[in-house]
C-alpha cells in the first residue's frame, strides 16, 4: 500500500479521537459532543467550520488555489441504540448506547484527511468536508440539503466510503449503478370479528386473513416483478389476540421491502397494498395499509465510480480493488446525496476481526453486533484515499 506518510504519522493522533468518539457514543440528531469534537480539531487545524445543519451536522471548508471546482467527503458520526459487550478501556460510556457500525471510524478518517490537507494544500478548488448526523434511520443527509448543504456549499460531485467487515484491511469495493438497495416499511392492520375459536364460524378471522396475506404477498416478487429485478418483502412481525380460545378482532403484521430502483419499489408498493385488499376481501375483512419509505436506493455515478476505482487501485493494487462488487440489499443514506449530485459510495475492508479483544470467536464481527468495533489499521488506508482522491480531482496548478 502506498499510504502518505505523514498520515501513519498522525495514526496514533486519529486513533484516540476515533476511540474517544467511540467511547461517548451519540444517537441520531444528539450528536453534539461528536460535532463539537470534530468541530474543535477542524479549526484547530486552520479549516473553516460550518454548523447547525441537520440539527447536529457541520461542515469544513478548504479552499486553495483559483480553481473552480469542489468536491464533497461525506463521513457520518452517529452510534446506535445497542448495549456494548465489548470490555476494552474505550468502551461506550453511555449504557445502550454504542458504536456499532463504525460511524466513529468514519469520522476519524475524514478527519485524518483533513489535517493533512489543511498542512500541505497540494490542491487547487475547494474541498467540503461533510460531518453528517442520523444516519442509522434519521436521515441526516436528507435533512442537510433540506438545510442548504449544496446551496451553500456546492460540490461537483460528493464521495464517502463504509467499513465492511470481512473484507481484508487494504481493499477496497464498489461498482457502478445501485451499490445498496432502497429501505422502506410496512404495516398492514387486518380487521375482521371475533369469536370463540371452537366457533370461528361466527366469525371473520384475522389471524387466518393475515396469514394468507403474508404468502400471497410473496407472490408479487414471484409473479409480478421482472426476474431480473431484485427486490424484497419481508413480513419480520405478526402481533394479535389475547388468549388462545378467542378468534380477535384484529392483527397486524408488518417488515420491510428492500429495491435497487424506484420503479420496482413503486410497482411493489401499489402490488401491496391491491393484493392484501383483496385477500382480505376474500374472507371478509378489511385492511388498513400504510407505506413508509424510508432511504432511497444508493446509486453510483458511472464516472465518478470509476475515479474512485482508480484512486484506490492506485493506493492498494488492482488486485485489491473490486469495481463490480456484489450490491448489498442493506441501506444508507448518502443515497441522499447522490440524488443531488454524481458521486460514489465504496466499502473498505475492515477486516477479518483479528483486531478485536479474545473471547468473541473466529471471524469478522459484523455491523450492528454488540462485540463490534472498528479497526484502527483503516485509519490511515481511508484518509490516504480521500486525500488522493482529492488531489486528483483537484489537481494543483
Amino acid at each position: 500500500m502506498k499510504l502518505i506518510p505523514e498520515i501513519l504519522q498522525a495514526q496514533a493522533e486519529i486513533r484516540a479521537i476515533r476511540r474517544d468518539i467511540h467511547a461517548h457514543p451519540e444517537l441520531c440528531f444528539e450528536e453534539q459532543r461528536t460535532a463539537d469534537v470534530v468541530a474543535k480539531n477542524l479549526e484547530s487545524w486552520g479549516i473553516e467550520v460550518h454548523r447547525g445543519l441537520g440539527t447536529t451536522g457541520l461542515v469544513g471548508v478548504l479552499r486553495n488555489g483559483t480553481g473552480t471546482r469542489s468536491i464533497g467527503l461525506r463521513a457520518d458520526m452517529d452510534a446506535l441504540p445497542l448495549q456494548e459487550a465489548n470490555t476494552f478501556g474505550h468502551r461506550s460510556q453511555h449504557e445502550g448506547k454504542m458504536h456499532a457500525c463504525g460511524h466513529d471510524g468514519h469520522t476519524a478518517m475524514l478527519l485524518g484527511a483533513a489535517r493533512y490537507l489543511a498542512e500541505h494544500r497540494n490542491f487547487d478548488g475547494t474541498v467540503h468536508l461533510i460531518f453528517q448526523p442520523a444516519e442509522e434511520g434519521g436521515g441526516g443527509a436528507r435533512e442537510m440539503i433540506k438545510d442548504g448543504l449544496f446551496e451553500r456549499f456546492p460540490c461537483d460531485a460528493v464521495f464517502g466510503m463504509h467499513n465492511w467487515p470481512g473484507m481484508p484491511v487494504g481493499s477496497f469495493g464498489t461498482t457502478a449503478g445501485p451499490l445498496m438497495a432502497s429501505s422502506n416499511e410496512f404495516k398492514i392492520v387486518v380487521r375482521g370479528k371475533g369469536a370463540h375459536a371452537a366457533m370461528p364460524h361466527n366469525g371473520c378471522d384475522p389471524v387466518f386473513t393475515g396469514a394468507q396475506i403474508v404468502s400471497a404477498l410473496q407472490g408479487i416478487i414471484t409473479r409480478n416483478k421482472r426476474p431480473i429485478d431484485t427486490a424484497v418483502i419481508s413480513v419480520t412481525q405478526f402481533h394479535g389476540g389475547d388468549a388462545t380460545n378467542i378468534v380477535p378482532n384484529e392483527v397486524w403484521l408488518g417488515g420491510t421491502v428492500r429495491t435497487f430502483t424506484v420503479e420496482v419499489l413503486d410497482l411493489i408498493e401499489r402490488r401491496m397494498e391491491e393484493v392484501s385488499r383483496a385477500v382480505a376481501q376474500a374472507f371478509d375483512c378489511t385492511i388498513d395499509f400504510e407505506f413508509r419509505r424510508n432511504y432511497p436506493p444508493t446509486i453510483n455515478s458511472a464516472a465518478e465510480a470509476e475515479f474512485a476505482v482508480g484512486i484506490a487501485s492506485e493506493l492498494v493494487g488492482a488486485s485489491n480493488v473490486d469495481g463490480n462488487v456484489e450490491p448489498t440489499m442493506g441501506a444508507e443514506d448518502f443515497s441522499f446525496m447522490l440524488q443531488e449530485k454524481p458521486g460514489c459510495y465504496l466499502f473498505i475492508g475492515n477486516g477479518e476481526g483479528s483486531h478485536r479483544e479474545a473471547g468473541h470467536g473466529m471471524g469478522p464481527c459484523m455491523l450492528h453486533n454488540p462485540s463490534y468495533d472498528f479497526n484502527d489499521e483503516l485509519l490511515p488506508v481511508g484518509s490516504t484515499f480521500f486525500v488522493k482522491l482529492v488531489e486528483k480531482w483537484l489537481p494543483a496548478a
